[in-house]
């Protein structure tokens, strides 16, 4: 709501960081004003070139207990003055404006009760970036070094860093303060964290350590934190908004237009607070389906600490977000029989995205005489994953190994780098395109050039209907590859031959997080290895926890063997050191977005399909190989 309805544009008033001198002039001395904390940052930093350190302590963590203050005192009078004055739909319009104008004016005395004239604590958006990425913290880490107090230095450090891990300075400077006398383990915390993240984080932590009971109060403490974020976030929504592209003194609306202007600007603000809370800090995406993985991690720690019905209770409360989900409904199923009885979900008061976790459940058809499944997820000790033989014959695996051998070139598929995750092995690939063309060019055999492409082509129908997807599976990319073992470089090796990553996010084992950005793969959604052989040492793939070092399954090559999953940070991965001979696969990433259809696919598919009809095979094929992830 508004503070001062003639205010609503939030421009009205110029923004000013005042200065000290002058401001020191005109504040009153009441106890019941707060200190601005645009002044206060202005002080420090200004004792910050001064070389006046104690200064700057004292003005910096002055602006940082303002903030807070003027934040927390406008979510409380907010939330009070709605209470007092709730907008009833039942309103005429006169009773409706009435409401409106005296939650206006009850939010104005409350909040100038507590912090004084609120034209003091408007400060420019240049200000409120920097508290927004935690920069008050790089001046106080600095400060707090030349008064050498390293233990508040360290905490003053570590609280930036969480928002800008991409600072390297401040990460070596983290790491010197580890090793300085009197900074223990304890004074690295975050002074920002939010506590309902906190506290998930840490519920995940003991989750994946098994230690279920522990993990279930803290998702539940994660829970109720989260709820009074949601709630805070909304009131802080309810102020005066920016008219964006509007100048105010010429805006010629009628009153309704204008308070429906207002008040979409307040829905779009509480909308964004299921994205805000989702979102790490330094981080530009929110962590996927959030709010919803709470219950989920918690149906499934609820049922290995053989509390069944709690565990139903939450995986109804899942189906409240993704309603129809099969995995979570076989789950409810499998709890009501277990019980006997059914429950109700918990009340929830929000809406977020979307993902999956633990499941128990049995995959569709294999559609291939002799394919045969190995593991499940279950025994894989995940979700969406499965382990398949006999995809491919001895004579299969012979012949594309041959082909392998002919058509493959290093670093093809890798940027040009012969060896782009370890300098230990040497790694050659081909595409299926580039095949084709070899074919034509009589340079390979064309009937297995084919065999290549009909191989990726099984392989996607298997995928498409063992997880039994609801659309067509679309290849994203698909690789030919063999990884050699470098002769002389094999002793005393300690790194992979592929580091643990997924395959359309950022792994970070840190946050215990996968974010969804950039240089990521992000529409992958599917993938699968075909090994083709098993005359070398090493090279297992391996799936892990989060942290990329628990290992979970691990899976070693053979001829026709075949691993699927889906490409999201439930499933991180990698494979072990190459340590003797050579290990060949053909590597297929999927996506079930046809707009990011791998386009040397689409022009193979032309290219066999005028096979088929004899059409002449037009010359100079266009190759343009992918990087793989």
């Amino acid at each position: 709501m508004w503070e001062k309805l003639w205010r609503m544009d939030g421009n009205l008033f110029p923004t000013l960081i005042f200065l000290p001198v002058l401001l020191s002039a005109v504040l009153p001395s009441s106890a019941g004003v707060l200190e601005p904390y645009d002044l206060l940052y202005d002080n420090a930093v200004e004792a910050f070139y001064s070389a006046d350190y104690e200064s700057v302590v004292r003005y910096m963590e002055g602006a940082l207990s303002s903030h807070r203050q003027v934040r927390a005192t406008r979510v409380r009078c907010r939330l009070r003055c709605q209470d007092q004055h709730p907008l009833d739909e039942s309103f005429s319009d006169l009773r409706f404006f009435d409401s409106v104008l005296r939650r206006a004016a009850c939010m104005n005395k409350c909040i100038e009760e507590k912090v004084g004239t609120q034209s003091l604590h408007k400060v420019s958006e240049d200000v409120v970036q920097d508290f927004n990425r935690r920069i008050p913290y790089n001046y106080l880490q600095q400060a707090y070094q030349k008064l050498q107090r390293p233990d508040k230095a360290a905490e003053a450090a570590h609280t930036y860093f969480q928002a800008n891990p991409e600072h390297v300075e401040m990460g070596r400077d983290l790491e010197q303060y580890k090793n300085l006398q009197g900074v223990e383990e304890t004074h690295f915390v975050d002074r920002e964290a939010r506590p309902h993240q906190r506290s998930f984080t840490a519920a995940v932590q003991l989750y994946d350590k098994g230690d279920y009971e522990g993990a279930t109060a803290l998702f539940e403490e994660a829970l109720v934190e989260y709820y009074k974020a949601d709630v805070d976030c909304r009131a802080l929504c309810q102020g005066p908004q920016k008219f964006e592209g509007q100048d105010h003194l010429r805006y010629r609306y009628s009153l309704h237009e204008v308070v429906s202007d207002h008040f979409t600007q307040v829905l779009h603000c509480e909308h964004e607070c299921v994205r805000d809370l989702a979102t790490r800090p330094g981080r530009l995406s929110p962590m996927e389906n959030y709010l919803p993985l709470h219950y989920d991690y918690l149906q499934f720690a609820y049922f290995k600490a053989g509390r069944l019905e709690e565990a139903l209770q939450c995986a109804l409360t899942y189906l409240l977000f993704h309603e129809g989900e099969e995995f979570m409904k076989e789950n409810a199923d499998y709890y009501r029989e277990e019980l006997g009885h059914d429950a109700e979900p918990r009340e929830v008061r929000n809406n977020s995205l979307h993902s999956s976790h633990a499941v128990i459940w049995a995959g569709g058809p294999l559609l291939y005489e002799g394919v045969q499944l190995v593991q499940n997820s279950a025994a894989l000790n995940g979700t969406q994953r499965v382990l398949l033989d006999h995809v491919l014959s001895e004579e299969e695996c012979a012949e594309l190994r041959q082909l392998a051998h002919t058509v493959t070139m290093a670093g093809d598929g890798y940027k040009g780098r012969m060896s782009p995750h370890t300098p230990n092995e040497k790694f050659e690939g081909a595409s299926v395109l580039k095949t084709l063309q070899h074919g034509f060019e009589g340079r390979v055999p064309m009937r297995s050039a084919r065999l290549f492409y009909e191989t990726s082509e099984r392989a996607r129908r298997i995928i498409e209907s063992y997880f039994v997807l609801n659309s067509t599976l679309h290849f994203s990319y698909t690789h030919l590859v063999c990884r050699t073992a470098i002769k002389g470089q094999q002793d005393h090796r300690n790194d992979l031959s592929h580091p643990i990553h997924a395959d359309n996010c950022l792994l970070d084992p840190d946050a215990n997080e996968c974010w969804k950005e950039p240089p990521a793969y992000t529409n992958r959604d599917y993938s699968a290895l075909l090994y083709l052989n098993a005359d070398f040492e090493g090279g297992e793939f391996v799936f892990t926890e989060m942290d990329a070092k628990t290992v979970t399954a691990s899976v070693k090559p053979k001829c026709g063997r075949m691993v699927g999953f889906s490409s999201g940070g439930e499933n991180p991965h990698g494979v072990k050191a190459v340590t003797s001979g050579q290990r060949c696969a053909v590597a297929l990433w999927f996506t079930l977005n046809p707009l990011y259809r791998e386009l040397e696919r689409l022009q193979a598919d032309e290219v066999v399909q005028a096979l088929d009809t004899q059409h002449v095979f037009g010359q100079g094929l266009n190759i343009n190989p992918k990087d793989e992830l």
